[in-house]
């Protein structure tokens, strides 16, 4: 395991690096709706929020990897039409908003919702997204939840096996339909854990 320090947040000078970080994890997803690359990953640096997000880093300060949360004042990544517009203008904003919409996951008060973790490529394999697990595990519990809630796509085994470890227990499965051609998956499953 890589010696880390999990703290919250991260500062402006980060940001375009936590941005491509999202992106290589979150781009094959969100690539057909999002893309182009460039255009998306400014985006995603834009409305970056860095209070929603605790982030590993190694001994020498080395941003290691990210988890997000979503609560019901903002999210890791979240944005308006208004954002949204200024990088791809009004009309490209208005069709991306009504697909991204259909991927939108609600906050609840029974669970705490964790909304993205991603690591970068030389630090996987190393404990750092089950350093960043335990972490949104101690900061649910700090903000008075007992329960994690996250969601996981049928394309990306890693992750589910993770969870699965974790102890995490599958719950409902949403399938795309059709959707799957724009998404690149079929279905996500969403997992619950006690903390």
């Amino acid at each position: 395991m890589t010696q880390m320090i999990i703290s919250q947040g991260f500062d402006d000078s980060e940001r375009a690096q936590v941005a491509q970080m999202y992106w290589v994890a979150f781009g094959q997803k969100l690539g057909r709706v999002m893309g182009p690359e460039r255009r998306a990953i400014a985006f995603v640096q834009d409305v970056l929020d860095p209070t929603h997000a605790l982030c590993a880093r190694g001994a020498d300060g080395t941003l290691l990897g990210v988890v997000g949360f979503k609560t019901y004042e903002s999210a890791l990544v979240g944005g308006t039409w208004r954002d949204l517009a200024r990088h791809y203008g009004w009309v490209g904003s208005a069709w991306r908003i009504g697909l991204l919409a259909l991927l939108e996951r609600d906050t609840e008060n029974a669970r705490f919702l964790m909304d993205g973790i991603f690591v970068s490529d030389g630090a996987r394999g190393k404990g750092v997204g089950t350093a960043l697990l335990h972490a949104i595990y101690r900061e649910a519990k700090a903000r008075g939840y007992n329960e994690v809630r996250l969601d996981v796509i049928d394309s990306n085994p890693q992750a589910r096996a993770l969870y699965d470890r974790e102890g995490f227990v599958a719950g409902e499965t949403y399938a795309l339909g059709p959707l799957k051609y724009i998404f690149g998956f079929e279905n996500a499953t969403t997992m619950i854990r006690r903390v």
